[in-house]
Formats: C-alpha cells, sequence, structure tokens
C-alpha cells in the first residue's frame, strides 16, 4: 500500500509526521526517554492557560453533538470530584444503526494502507495536544487529579502512550512486505510464477471501556493500536468520566474527516444511568476487540463473556514494595511518601503493601526496628503533606465515595501507623480530600491476610511485619500468583536479596523497580521505554504498550495472482 489519500494523491500528513513516527520506532527500540509532547504548561503559548480554561467553561451546561448515527437519546450527569456540575448531554447510540455505520467506514480506512493511518493517527494526536489545557480541566474535573497531574497524566503522558501504540501498529503491520514475486524453478521448464499483496486487515469494530480515574491515560494506547491497525473504534467512557474522551472523539472524527475518510471510523457511546451499556455493547457479534480499565470483577466478566472478541483488561493488582535494607534511608522514606501521596494512591501502579522484616533493616546510619521504619514513614508522609496547598496539588480530591469510605474504614483493620487527615481545598469547598492512611499488619496472622491480600484501592497501605527477608519473598510470589499487581518496588543493599527479588518477578511476570530514591517513583512509568504492567499475571493480560498489545488486532490478507 501506497500513503495516499482517498483521491489518490499523497497525503501531506505523511510527510508533515514522518520524522515523528520514525523517531518514536527508534525509541521503542532503543527504550531511550522522548517526547514530542511538552509536560511544562507553558509551552503552549501565552494564552493557551486562558483558552484552555475558557474552552472547558463553554463546554459546561451544553449539548455535545457529534453528527453520528443512531443517537436515540441524551445522557449526561457528570459531576466533578471537585463538586462542579458539568451539565453536559452526550449521545446515546442505537447500536443498531451506529454498528453498521462503522462496520461501512472499515473498507476505506484498510485501503489507506499502514503508513497513511499512522500519519491521520499522529496528526490526531498533534491537534489534541494542542488543546492540552482544555483536555486538562476536563481529565481535572472527571477524575478528581490535581490540575497539573491531569495537564500532564491526562495531556502529554496520555498522548505519549498513544503515539507508542501507532509505533508498534506501524512496526507490526510492516513487518511484512506489501507485495512480492514469487518464482519457483521447475529445471528445464519455465519456473513457477505468481505475484502476491499482502494487505494488514482489521479484526472489525473495537470497544474501548474507559476508566474513571485516568480516561486518556489508560484509554489512548488502546483507542490508537485498534485504529492504526484498521478497526474502527467504539469509545465507551466511564459515566463519570466522559467528557475526556468525547473531546478525544470529537477532534478524531473532525481529522478523519478532513483527511477524506468516513467519520465514523470513532464514535462515542455513553450510557444512560444504571444501563450496563458496556456488557450489552462488548457481547455485541459486530465487536471484535475490547480494551477495559477497571475492576477485577467486571474484567473476568468480559474475559469470560466477549468470547467473540479478542478482550485486553488491565485489572487490579496488590502492589507491594518490598524492604530489606537500604543506604539512603531518607531518600526511602521520601520517595515511598510520595508514591503513597500521589493523587491519593488512587493509581493501578500505588504501593499498598509494604513489607518489612520485624526484626527490621539495616541502613546508612545503623538498623531500624520495624516500629521506627514505619513511624519514621509515617512522619515522612506528614513532612510532604503538611503545608495544605501542596498537599491539595499533591493528593487531588478523591474519586468517589467508595473511596472515602475505604479510608474511612482502614482503622478498622489493624493498628494506626498514619491517620488520614482531612483537607479543606481553598478553590472547591466540596472537593473531599484526605491524605494517606498506614496500617501496621502482622503478616503471620491468619486473620491480617484478608486485609492485606484484598485490594484497597485509594490512599490506604499496609506495613506488613514478616518474619524474613525470605518471606517476604515469598508472601510476594505469592500475592502476585494468586491476586496480580501492576508494580513491585525493592529496597536492599544484599545483591543476594535482589537476585532473589528478580526471580520471583521473572516467575511470576511482574514489573520491579529497585531502590528508587530520587525522583522517579514506582507508580509512574515513562511511555517509549516503561512497559505499564506485564500482561503475565491476574492484574492484567496486557501489557501497554508491546508488540503483543497491537499484533492480534490484525490479521495480513494474501492475494496470490499468476504472474
Amino acid at each position: 500500500m501506497t500513503a495516499e489519500s482517498p483521491a489518490g494523491e499523497a497525503h501531506p500528513w505523511v510527510e508533515r509526521h514522518r520524522a515523528t513516527l520514525l523517531q518514536a520506532l527508534e525509541t521503542i527500540r532503543t527504550r531511550a526517554y522522548w517526547s514530542p509532547h511538552p509536560e511544562h504548561p507553558k509551552a503552549y503559548g501565552e494564552g493557551a492557560a486562558a483558552e484552555g480554561l475558557a474552552a472547558f467553561e463553554a463546554l459546561r451546561g451544553t449539548r455535545f453533538d457529534l453528527d453520528q448515527p443512531g443517537t436515540d437519546a441524551w445522557t449526561g450527569g457528570e459531576v466533578s470530584p471537585y463538586g462542579v456540575e458539568l451539565g453536559i448531554e452526550y449521545p446515546h447510540p442505537d447500536p443498531d444503526v451506529l454498528l453498521p455505520a462503522m462496520r461501512a467506514a472499515a473498507p476505506g480506512w484498510r485501503a489507506a494502507g499502514a503508513e497513511l493511518r499512522a500519519a491521520v493517527c499522529v496528526e490526531i494526536l498533534a491537534r489534541i495536544s494542542a488543546r492540552t489545557h482544555e483536555f486538562a480541566h476536563a481529565v481535572m474535573h472527571t477524575s478528581g487529579q490535581a490540575f497539573m497531574m491531569a495537564l500532564q497524566a491526562g495531556g502529554p503522558h496520555a498522548q505519549d502512550r498513544g503515539l507508542e501504540a501507532v509505533a508498534y501498529a506501524y512496526r507490526e503491520q510492516t513487518s511484512t512486505v506489501a507485495a512480492a514475486d514469487w518464482s519457483k524453478p521447475q529445471g528445464k521448464r519455465e519456473p513457477l510464477a505468481l505475484a502476491k499483496t499482502f494487505t494488514p486487515v482489521g479484526r472489525g469494530v473495537a470497544l474501548l471501556i474507559g476508566c474513571n480515574t485516568f480516561p486518556t491515560w489508560n484509554g489512548y494506547p488502546g483507542l490508537f493500536a485498534s485504529l492504526a491497525t484498521g478497526n474502527p473504534v467504539l469509545v465507551k467512557p466511564h459515566p463519570r468520566a466522559v467528557l475526556p474522551l468525547a473531546l478525544t472523539v470529537r477532534v478524531a472524527r473532525e481529522t478523519l474527516a478532513e483527511a477524506g475518510f468516513d467519520p465514523n471510523l470513532v464514535a462515542l457511546a455513553a450510557e444512560l444511568p444504571g444501563e450496563g451499556l458496556a456488557k450489552t455493547l462488548a457481547t455485541r457479534p459486530e465487536i471484535r476487540i475490547v480494551d477495559y480499565t477497571g475492576s477485577t470483577e467486571f474484567g473476568d466478566w468480559l474475559e469470560a463473556n466477549a468470547c467473540q472478541a479478542k478482550v485486553y483488561t488491565e485489572k487490579a493488582g496488590v502492589n507491594t514494595v518490598v524492604v530489606d535494607s537500604t543506604d539512603d534511608y531518607p531518600g526511602m522514606l521520601a520517595n515511598l511518601a510520595f508514591s503513597l501521596s500521589l493523587y491519593s494512591g488512587q493509581m493501578c501502579t500505588t504501593p499498598q503493601n509494604l513489607l518489612v522484616p520485624r526484626d527490621g533493616i539495616t541502613t546508612e546510619s545503623g538498623p531500624k526496628s520495624y516500629d521506627e521504619v514505619v513511624a519514621d514513614l509515617a512522619a515522612a508522609v506528614d513532612r510532604l503533606l503538611g503545608d495544605d496547598a501542596r498537599a491539595n496539588a499533591l493528593l487531588g480530591a478523591l474519586v468517589n465515595p467508595d473511596v472515602k469510605a475505604r479510608v474511612e474504614a482502614a482503622p478498622g483493620l489493624g493498628e494506626v501507623a498514619l491517620a488520614a487527615r482531612e483537607i479543606a481545598h481553598p478553590d472547591f469547598p466540596a472537593a473531599v480530600v484526605r491524605t494517606p492512611v498506614v496500617v501496621k499488619l502482622d503478616g503471620a496472622k491468619p486473620d491480617a491476610q484478608a486485609a492485606y491480600l484484598s485490594e484497597h484501592f485509594g490512599p490506604v497501605s499496609f506495613a506488613v511485619a514478616v518474619d524474613s527477608p525470605d518471606a517476604a519473598l515469598d508472601l510476594l510470589r505469592r500475592t502476585i500468583r494468586e491476586h496480580g499487581v501492576m508494580t513491585v518496588g525493592g529496597y536492599t543493599t544484599s545483591p543476594e536479596v535482589e537476585r532473589a527479588l528478580e526471580e520471583v518477578c521473572f516467575d511470576e511476570c511482574a514489573q520491579l523497580s529497585l531502590n528508587l530514591t530520587g525522583g522517579v517513583y514506582v507508580n509512574q512509568t515513562a511511555a517509549f521505554s516503561d512497559f505499564h504492567g506485564s500482561g503475565g499475571n491476574p492484574a492484567a493480560n496486557a501489557a501497554l504498550c508491546d508488540s503483543a498489545f497491537v499484533a492480534d488486532r490484525f490479521r495480513v490478507v494474501e492475494v496470490r495472482r499468476q504472474a
């Protein structure tokens, strides 16, 4: 396939985005740092902040019309975790009308070829990037993230993950040549000769089921992996976080139409209150790919019931840190304190269980008992969040009442080493802001296992006393195998313990971070370099992003002709 427009002429976007795509391809090979999307708010221009806020405010109280077929009702009801009512209505689809229209859009998209599809996807991301401040407010007021985190994680970091998926998709599709002349010698006779073409063909309509906490960051990999491999994408956002993905759909539809393609390649499916639309859509025969981030219960249901589709899930995990020893005790405490506090622990990568030997650990300043380690960690969190302004900027708001209920229930699970503190938000008095709670548990007691072997999503962590480093490794292995993890952390100065930690993570397929004491945290991953999840333990059956995440979204169809 050549990168041509539907009219047959070379499309200018291919050349415009060639350097970006090539750099993305090079970076997923080298795993170096690179991003074409700036993190700093001022990088978007002098008036960008005011314009982004104005654009967000202009959306409130409006009907979000996408001019897509099959709209049979309007639905909404988003209320920001900061207390702001968005008042936006979104189109509710009639699947019997919308899905056939999406399927009808696929042949033209398939004919475009991998290069032009990639260029259009990069153009979509570039247009989203130009509106990063608007998207930041949309993410902030649907997820509860503080503004700076919403701008970075919901903007450039999410865009990086989308571009990463496009790069993998392009690489996988172009690993097979588009055409070949085949000739097999036949001795004295004329050789057998065939002309062959090889066309990447998408599976069919992809369904993206969005999450509440990171609608763009978790949504963009699946969206762009499917779109770049030739599949139409139906976006079903979480009912409390529709706006960020609705804006994404609008930008995608506008960009596709401008490029000469059917905009129904990307569409929105907002659900009515209590409808359970995701279940209905996920089992439709037209849906051939499902991407999902959310609870284990519904992820398991999708894997068991959406049998006609390839299902990619990121579910719950019990993230664990093994604390054996350190040569930078203050750095370790500060790093863990930040990891526990960021976005009120409402990240699928936030550490929950800190496994600490009951006899204590060794440090550069001498031995520290279990009680000292836990008390010093609590003090580090208090120092980090002692100023309310800084605390609000790090914590954000609790995303829903269930998180608040878990924070309030945590003291009933064991001895409280660090109590949660309520913080008032100066700009949004309705926001529910809480500092982390840390509970001490004895890992040897069976009644404590029910607590620390379950996920407590939010700012709830457990300092689990274990008998030895070997006991910590055994518990880590059991945790990964039975419950899954998105992240594992380890602190040790012992080469033997370090090797044993690696072996557990190799055996159980878990991503490991060792001895982080600076400005990189266990709950953060960098696109193009780090893998988010492994796809090899119960927390997730896919990794963001690797070849396996994209390669099964298309097939190569061969046509042979007599030469």
